[in-house]
């Protein structure tokens, strides 16, 4: 009779953990409340880094089309990266990154202005599910920012 019990908890322990899963992956998008200009927090070279989250600001010497250009080609070119909504055109992308394993979304949301005659990137990334992230979306924003170099940076 015990065994049973448990065999059947084990059961239902493993089609919750399943679910959540399945869940995690086919959740829909809120497109209205993601793809919103970034918060303006941060300064270049002083990100504002959480738990969960973090907020990048960048100037460039190029004109911000020319830098959100560059900045998409190296995001979609990221691993399970793909443009959530937005574009090059409207001067703002949000990006959804899924994690390897379970496929939990992280979004990045990219805004470009003109700042005197370059421009000011704006990069915020956060998680959806969860409370930390373990640094990946900090890193992750690090790295795109790190293959734009090339574009001569202001400063």
């Amino acid at each position: 009779m015990i065994g049973k019990f448990i065999i059947n908890t084990m059961w239902l322990l493993l089609m919750i953990v399943i679910s959540g899963l399945v869940y995690i992956r086919a959740a829909p998008h809120d497109i209205a409340a993601l793809h919103l200009p970034p918060p303006m927090r941060a300064m270049p070279d002083a990100p504002v880094i959480k738990e969960g989250s973090g907020l990048f600001v960048q100037e460039f010497a190029a004109p911000p089309k020319d830098v959100l250009e560059a900045l998409d080609k190296v995001a979609t070119a990221s691993k399970r990266t793909r443009i959530l909504a937005g574009s090059v055109e409207e001067g703002m992308i949000t990006y959804v990154t899924r994690s390897r394993l379970f496929g939990f979304p992280d979004y990045t949301t990219v805004q470009a202005v003109t700042n005197g005659q370059g421009s000011r990137v704006t990069i915020y990334a956060r998680l959806r599910f969860g409370r930390s992230d373990f640094g990946v979306n900090s890193a992750r924003i690090r790295n795109w920012l790190k293959a734009l170099e090339t574009l001569h940076q202001a400063g």
